[in-house]
């Protein structure tokens, strides 16, 4: 009876670690040499940076919402290489799509777009060094679900684990970074307001990986 416990027992450990074990599903958008030109231009012409390819060197993780309901239009909605047309508000700054390196599915189910340390375009100034993570979904039909918490919670240590990242911010906290040394967005005028992913979620996302000391944001003067 001893041993048939300690095999249950282990037994019941197993099945509890592999439900507790994520993956990452790949499923890239388009990153032809159109899309690299336009990438490598962002990031001189935004940031001055002059570079070979567009690898960055990941220090945050930003989460968004994609404000669309479904992953395979938000999957459409990121795959071609150019913006269109209903972006006017950014399109004049550049014709490089917006897209992330990792897309959250409302089931939970983690997609990655992108290479990690290749430039996404979904953070004014701080694209240079911004891992993008992007939920599907967001809106007051269609919030945020308590799959996409955990799978967030466990990319984000994932991520903390891999890279010598410091700072984990929703997207709505991005202009705190104004006068930080990591912004290197040229113009003053260009700026979007933001709400994603709510105070609610990333309240939730912080408190489940306070024990990773990621730095303080900074506090506006």
């Amino acid at each position: 009876m001893k041993k048939k416990s300690i095999v249950y027992f282990v037994l019941g450990l197993l099945i509890l670690s592999c439900s507790s074990t994520k993956s990452i599903v790949d499923h890239p958008i388009t990153f032809n040499e159109e899309r690299k030109i336009l990438t490598l231009e962002y990031l001189q012409n935004r940031y001055g940076l002059e570079q070979d390819s567009p690898k960055i060197v990941p220090k945050m993780i930003v989460l968004h919402w994609t404000v669309i309901p479904t992953f395979e239009k938000s999957f459409e909605a990121f795959d071609p290489v150019t913006l269109p047309n209903w972006r006017p508000d950014i399109k004049n700054v550049s014709g490089l799509n917006v897209s992330s390196q990792f897309m959250v599915d409302r089931d939970g189910t983690i997609y990655q777009l992108l290479p990690e340390t290749t430039m996404a375009r979904h953070v004014i100034g701080l694209n240079h060094c911004a891992i993008g993570v992007e939920n599907v979904g967001g809106t007051e039909e269609l919030p945020l679900t308590k799959a996409q918490l955990k799978s967030n919670i466990w990319l984000v240590k994932y991520l903390k684990d891999k890279y010598d990242i410091d700072y984990l911010i929703g997207h709505y906290e991005y202009t705190l970074f104004e006068n930080h040394p990591l912004w290197l967005e040229i113009d003053e005028g260009y700026r979007t307001v933001k709400t994603d992913p709510g105070p609610e979620f990333m309240a939730n996302v912080r408190k489940a990986v306070k024990n990773l000391d990621f730095k303080k944001l900074p506090i506006t003067q």
